[in-house]
């Protein structure tokens, strides 16, 4: 028969063992680094044919106002490859265009944005420690250093460090990186992502409007979380999601969603979900020359 004070003392050691883990997870949490810089550093990273390169970048510019960098033909992978590239900066975000004169090298065009971060190596070991997959090792590029990452949920982003400090203007409006994730995937997606991003919840509705997603008589749920990196909108859903939803990765705030569809007809731009309302938000979902997907939101009052 085993000693019952061997058995208590067993217990206190595997009670003070699991707390000591518990507190150096929470401080590791805790010390992790802040690496990010800038929400205008955020870019949607679109992907079109050479052929209509010109074409989305210059709608883009005539719906949102803003102008272009230099375009430049570059290698942008760590394996061969080559591809037109351009940043296009607005006042309600920006965009990092490439049109690929070869084919894209697996498993890039995947990845959704490119966030700057302060250090490159920290950013890539603080987002392992927060649960993250490294699906493209630290390389360099012509500018700097890249990396993709994935996060619960198979959301893939691409973390960027440039040698010489970019300067960009600061935003009108900071623009929502649009996450569709299973209900399963959510709430470990938001854990992760939050702690490594040093951002925060601010809205968690679990019977937001299905209306937002093409499915007006039900409800899913809907989180939004701020960072420095920026804005973030989890839309976990089961994956019956009318056309075009779960297409749009960005949505862009604008003052009048009116004159701004107006802009973008002019430009060729096609609207693909007429103007809804719902929380406190008008807003639709639109196409760009080229094929990239977007929504436009503007705020009710």
């Amino acid at each position: 028969m085993r000693n019952p004070g061997s058995v208590f003392l067993l217990a206190l050691l595997l009670g003070g063992a699991i707390a000591a883990s518990g507190a150096s997870a929470r401080q590791t949490v805790a010390s992790s680094p802040d690496v990010a810089v800038a929400p205008q550093y955020d870019t949607t990273h679109v992907y079109v044919a050479p052929e209509d390169f010109d074409r989305f970048t210059d709608s883009f510019v005539a719906t949102f106002g803003g102008h272009k960098s230099k375009q430049g033909v570059f290698q942008v992978t760590p394996t061969p490859s080559q591809t037109m590239s351009q940043l296009v900066f607005t006042p309600v975000g920006t965009v990092s265009v490439f049109g690929f004169k070869t084919p894209v090298p697996y498993p890039f065009g995947i990845e959704r944005t490119g966030y700057l971060v302060t250090d490159l190596d920290a950013a890539v070991k603080s987002a392992r420690e927060h649960g993250a997959d490294v699906t493209v090792a630290p390389f360099p590029d012509p500018i700097g250093r890249d990396a993709i990452i994935e996060w619960p949920g198979g959301v893939h982003m691409q973390l960027y460090w440039h040698t010489q400090a970019p300067h960009y203007d600061a935003l009108q409006t900071v623009p929502e990186n649009r996450v569709y994730v299973s209900p399963g995937r959510a709430d470990a997606l938001v854990r992760d992502f939050t702690a490594f991003a040093h951002g925060k919840v601010v809205s968690d509705d679990r019977h937001a409007p299905g209306l937002e997603i093409g499915r007006p008589n039900e409800t899913y749920r809907r989180i939004r979380i701020e960072s420095k990196f920026g804005k973030v909108t989890v839309l976990a859903t089961d994956g019956h999601l009318p056309y075009p939803f779960g297409r749009e990765m960005t949505g862009y705030e604008v003052a009048s969603l009116a004159d701004t569809l107006q802009k973008a007809k002019a430009a060729g731009v096609q609207v693909l979900v007429q103007p809804f309302t719902s929380d406190q938000r008008e807003a639709a979902v639109v196409q760009f020359p080229g094929g990239y997907i977007a929504e436009i939101h503007a705020r009710v009052r």
